[in-house]
């Protein structure tokens, strides 16, 4: 069976969507663990999953299809190949300390002989050396390591499914994620696309492997236009590259690349604009007036075939933004009322919405200043609690990966 794939905007109605619903991976987070696996804080498990339930259920209530991450994942562990795939990148991926030859035997064949749903949770919540040292008399390694430490890492944020990959089109981009506790994140993703058969047919540009793009610094401000960050995350040779595939295949015309501040509140693009409407885009004021981008074009084809670049000076982002996007005017709504007020809502995840239609956005509840600004300007705003979802710094946005929407073309 065939599934329709395709994400062309930020803000056409969305119809398929991938979630991952927190699970045992946050309880084992403490806190000596949690600032390296980038966590504020120790969230409460049960109620973030609650938080996350309703935020589901409020995406279903507007016929979105919901697909969850470890589900598809289960499902495609089923395939032999997916899971040698997945055994060998795990633990070629493990880095750090060494595992030692005894370690490495007995985690390859206590992986190899989980059933899916055990192989999902090994790879989502890792293992911890007292869950096997006793199963592994005489390693030095698990003898001498502490009882607490993990042989394989939990992937806590795997709950921000829209940094792993990002649609483009009908194309899917696995992205490469720069912080070592997230790096096995998309090889997970990438095996999904990979194996799974509902996206058998789906063709794939960018890869975990090449330079460092995430997600959530990608947004699709118009059919053709797409604008990439550049901070803390994801860097100029990662937006080039992308910029070149985006160019190769057709998928753009136009790429905008942003530079923001290499630091934690703003650690992606979407943690300081997001669009709620085609002409329409929430921001953080302090930046709104200082935001710039570059300006890539493919200009023409050398000899050899290699795609050439344009490359602008920078200038302010809602007037290159307006100018890629062919219209007169793109209109910035402020995050909150007041300085003050900005800046605690930015924090936390005021700018980080996510479209469901144009004038429609799921956005925390608790940012009251910013979801005003939004109603006052005809955007509706289906509000969700996230007092536990956001403790690893990220919205509704960051929590959704859209795999299909309408188009706006």
């Amino acid at each position: 069976m065939a599934y329709d794939v395709g994400v062309d905007s930020e803000v056409g109605r969305l119809r398929t969507v991938m979630l991952h619903r927190p699970g045992a991976e946050l309880k084992r987070l403490t806190p000596r663990n949690n600032d390296r696996l980038l966590f504020d804080g120790i969230p409460w498990v049960a109620h973030a999953q609650e938080e996350h339930d309703a935020f589901a259920q409020a995406l279903r209530d507007r016929d979105v299809e919901v697909l969850y991450l470890t589900e598809l994942l289960t499902q495609t562990l089923h395939d032999p190949d997916a899971r040698r795939v997945a055994i060998d990148t795990t633990l070629a991926g493990r880095g750090g300390l060494d595992l030692g030859d005894a370690l490495r035997r007995y985690l390859e064949d206590l992986l190899e002989d989980a059933t899916p749903e055990e192989l999902t949770g090994h790879l989502t919540a890792g293992i911890r050396n007292d869950e096997i040292r006793t199963s592994l008399p005489g390693s030095l390694v698990t003898t001498m390591m502490p009882a607490d430490w993990f042989v394989i890492d939990p992937l806590p944020n795997l709950l921000f499914t829209r940094d792993s990959s990002v649609w483009l089109a009908d194309r899917v981009a696995v992205t490469s994620l720069a912080m070592p506790a997230r790096r096995r994140e998309t090889q997970l993703t990438d095996l999904i696309y990979r194996f799974h058969p509902r996206f058998a047919h789906a063709q794939r540009v960018h890869g975990h492997g090449l330079e460092h793009v995430e997600g959530g610094d990608v947004l699709l401000l118009a059919p053709g236009v797409v604008a990439v960050g550049v901070g803390e995350r994801t860097t100029p040779a990662g937006a080039e590259r992308l910029a070149r595939h985006l160019f190769e295949d057709g998928l753009a015309h136009s790429v905008l690349v942003v530079p923001i501040a290499q630091e934690r509140a703003t650690m992606h693009l979407d943690t300081v604009a997001t669009m709620v409407d085609t002409d329409k885009i929430l921001m953080y004021p302090n930046v709104a007036d200082t935001l710039t981008a570059y300006t890539l074009t493919e200009t023409d084809r050398a000899d050899d075939g290699a795609l050439r670049l344009s490359v602008t000076e920078p200038e302010p982002f809602l007037v290159a933004a307006a100018k890629a996007m062919r219209i007169d005017t793109l209109h910035h709504l402020d995050t909150g009322l007041d300085p003050v007020t900005a800046e605690r809502e930015q924090w936390d995840d005021g700018n980080n919405t996510l479209a469901l239609a144009p004038r429609l956005a799921v956005a925390y509840e608790r940012n009251d200043g910013t979801n005003a600004r939004l109603e006052e300007a005809g955007i509706e705003v289906i509000r969700i609690a996230g007092s536990e979802l956001g403790s690893g710094r990220g919205g509704p946005r960051c929590m959704s990966c859209p795999i299909l929407r309408d188009s706006l073309a």
